[in-house]
């Protein structure tokens, strides 16, 4: 039986009217990811190719059966609870809290969506969990330890620098892990018999400021402490410590990377990356509360021989034997 060419073009307008009703209905039902971040999206663009390398290890691809929305409060810790309450009004399916001060804001921005987080602290005494393998609640996540480093760092700087004197710890006071940092660092040098002059900067002005004064009153060695600010600052800070020729140590490998004498810490790439296997996990019905926190293993000591011969200093064999990368 034939069909009459009118019924023919009135079955082909209702299929051209069905066929984008039905894309927009699985675009509305693709899952959203919030990822909330006290950075901003210049600085942050490795540690986001490594999540999303993650998600889509758990078998998620960004625009194809994902949407991952980004709120970035550019390095203002006061605007994440109004970012954090932008992602619960979106009703996204999980929110994944890039850093420690997001992590802290999302939180107490809801006790219903799933947060994965990340952070350099003790997630326990932070009181973002109430354990590490039974995290409970609706939050579970990455930590990689930052804040226990200190005592490790300064064993490093000692080693390099056995006759300095004045050590100088610079941090952002109003990151949450400093206290416990500078707190490890103090009881390391104590038992050294060295004491540590504490510099704060909360900004990259107030990052100037520090290396200024510097000038007046010089130090023999820097131990750069973990934050948000820190980490976007590593090329700021990095240029100023070899103008002032102060030898300096990092938490990330990013910061060595760029002309920073050395570093030792937990690689944040591959916490993010964990950070997104986790959140494709929830995603598929796995519950926070049931996702012990993973604790980094893999930790990377990295010098720079480059910045260490514009210092004239020369690293003693034991401890190029040690290093996880040299950089010539």
């Amino acid at each position: 039986m034939s069909m009459k060419r009118r019924e023919f073009i009135t079955l082909l307008g209702g299929a051209a009217t069905t066929w984008p009703l039905a894309a927009r209905a699985q675009q509305q039902a693709m899952p959203v990811i919030g990822v909330l971040s006290a950075s901003t999206p210049a600085d942050r663009s490795y540690v986001v190719t490594a999540f999303r390398r993650g998600v889509r290890e758990s078998g998620y691809v960004e625009g194809q059966n994902v949407t991952i929305e980004y709120r970035w409060a550019q390095d203002q810790y006061d605007q994440l609870p109004d970012l954090a309450a932008d992602l619960v009004r979106r009703q996204v399916a999980v929110i994944a809290a890039a850093d420690t001060p997001s992590a802290t804001a999302a939180k107490a921005a809801t006790s219903t969506i799933p947060i994965v987080f990340i952070t350099g602290g003790d997630p326990v005494q932070m009181g973002l969990v109430t354990s590490l393998n039974r995290p409970g609640g609706n939050i579970t996540g990455i930590s990689f330890m930052l804040g226990a480093l200190g005592a490790k760092q300064l064993g490093l700087l000692h080693d390099l620098l056995p006759g300095a004197v004045r050590i100088a710890v610079l941090v952002d006071p109003h990151f949450p892990i400093t206290e416990p940092f500078v707190s490890d660092v103090r009881a390391a040098a104590s038992a050294i018999g060295k004491k540590i002059e504490v510099l704060p900067a909360s900004t990259g002005r107030d990052i100037d400021t520090v290396f200024g004064s510097l000038a007046q009153k010089p130090v023999d060695a820097l131990v750069v402490g973990p934050s948000v600010l820190t980490n976007n600052r590593r090329v700021q800070l990095a240029t100023l410590a070899a103008y002032r020729r102060v030898p300096a140590i990092y938490s990330l490998r990013e910061a060595a990377e760029v002309g920073g004498l050395m570093s030792y810490g937990a690689s944040i790439t591959d916490a993010h990356r964990q950070t997104g296997i986790y959140t494709g996990r929830i995603l598929k019905g796995e519950k926070p509360a049931d996702l012990p926190v993973i604790q980094s293993s893999k930790f990377e000591f990295v010098i720079n021989l480059n910045t260490a011969r514009a210092f004239d200093l020369s690293f003693p064999p034991g401890l190029l034997a040690i290093a996880d990368e040299v950089i010539e």
